[in-house]
Order: C-alpha cells, then sequence, then structure tokens
C-alpha cells in the first residue's frame, strides 16, 4: 500500500528543519542576513524618498509648538532632574 506522500508527491515537499554547521558558518550567515537586511532597509527608503525635507522649525510650527518654549521646557526638566547637559 502506497503512502499518501507517495501518492501525491505534487502535495508533499521535504524541509529541512535542522542542519549541522560550524560556528563560525553560522555567524556568517548571521552577518549575511543583517547586510541583506539593512540592504532592503535603503532599498525601500531609496525607492520611497521623494526628496522633500522638512526643516525642524516647521516641523516644530506643524505641531503648533514654539522652539522657545520647547527649548525652555528642556532647561527646566534637566534642571529639575539634577542633569549636568543644558540644551543647545
Amino acid at each position: 500500500m502506497k503512502d499518501f506522500a507517495g501518492t501525491h508527491s505534487e502535495r508533499t515537499m521535504s524541509v529541512t528543519d535542522a542542519a549541522v554547521v560550524s560556528i563560525g558558518h553560522f555567524e556568517e550567515l548571521r552577518r549575511v542576513r543583517a547586510d541583506v537586511t539593512s540592504a532592503a532597509l535603503v532599498l525601500a527608503r531609496e525607492l520611497n524618498d521623494t526628496g522633500r525635507r522638512t526643516d525642524l522649525d516647521e516641523a516644530i510650527a506643524a505641531f503648533g509648538l514654539d522652539r522657545a518654549e520647547l527649548t525652555a521646557e528642556l532647561a527646566a526638566d534637566l534642571s529639575a532632574s539634577g542633569s549636568a547637559a543644558r540644551p543647545a
């Protein structure tokens, strides 16, 4: 008697669940995967880039905010937290 895979070979496929590879090869595969992911992200951004850039002050104004008020608020928050950093 034939099993399902033997009878319907067009409906079955073999998938490898595991492989034995060296640590060096595994690390190389991880680096390549990271590089391919980064390249895909760069390509997607390049394809969607219209070239339009928004000035920071325009963006702040678009949200109905004022740069001087934001700077003062940041300075107050930093002094309240005792942080040594100061806004530019």
